[in-house]
């Protein structure tokens, strides 16, 4: 079981995983590379000779290189164990990333919380299949987070979107709607006992709407014709 995978939750599950591309260490590695050909320069610029001066910074020349050479390799070494130890996910709840060796760095943000995600692929990126993501949150610069020399970056970005809409951003689903309920036109009161009443009702009924003038006039004639 891998590091993603331990990090679960109930009920989440990995739907998209990658690391660091192999370009990592070489990228990450440039000023440690340009440290080295510096001590071998160093070296190179000793000076020779007898006098005790001579020789005294001839192994001042020595101790620096040596040193650079150390610090440089030892940085190196670094930048491949970051690499390997690189691991980035998404699943059905959040974004994870987990870096580091001795320091472990990780981040594990919350898709509905995600606003944005930019990709940025140099050329060199594109040819070799990597790129770098920023993704923002809700608090903006200080809560964005940087994947940087991400194997198959797109996809990772591609992942991180589909699951937002999916589970976050997608347009809620349309109400259903009940069928319209039939609804019976107002019927005139029957006569009742009492024709001043029934009248009264039947003229209240006019003023509100209920019945038209016709309704009316007819149901007044039938009261009348009781009489």
């Amino acid at each position: 079981m891998n590091e993603l995978d331990q990090a679960l939750l109930t009920g989440e599950k990995i739907v998209f995983a990658t690391k660091k591309h192999w370009f990592s260490p070489v990228r990450d590695s440039a000023i440690a590379v340009l440290i080295v050909l510096g001590s071998f320069l160093l070296r190179w610029l000793a000076p020779q000779g007898e006098g005790a001066i001579i020789s005294g910074i001839g192994n001042v020349f020595e101790l620096v290189a040596n040193l650079a050479l150390i610090a440089s390799i030892l940085w190196i070494a670094w930048n491949v164990f970051a690499y390997i130890s690189a691991n980035f996910g998404v699943s059905n709840m959040r974004v994870l990333r987990y870096e580091g060796i001795i320091q472990r760095r990780s981040s594990e943000t919350l898709l509905s919380a995600v606003t944005d995600v930019q990709l940025k692929e140099p050329a060199l990126g594109r040819m070799l299949g990597f790129g770098d993501l920023t993704i923002f949150t809700q608090s903006g610069d200080a809560g964005k987070d940087e994947f940087s020399t991400v194997k198959n970056a797109p996809g990772l970005r591609t992942a991180i979107m589909e699951q937002k809409t999916q589970g976050y951003g997608g347009a809620p689903a349309a109400p259903v709607s009940a069928p319209p309920v039939a609804v019976a036109p107002p019927v005139a009161p029957s006569t009742p006992g009492d024709p001043a009443a029934a009248m009264a009702a039947l003229d209240d009924m006019r003023t509100k709407g209920l019945i038209t003038d016709a309704d009316f006039e007819s149901k007044k004639a039938e009261i009348l014709s009781r009489l």
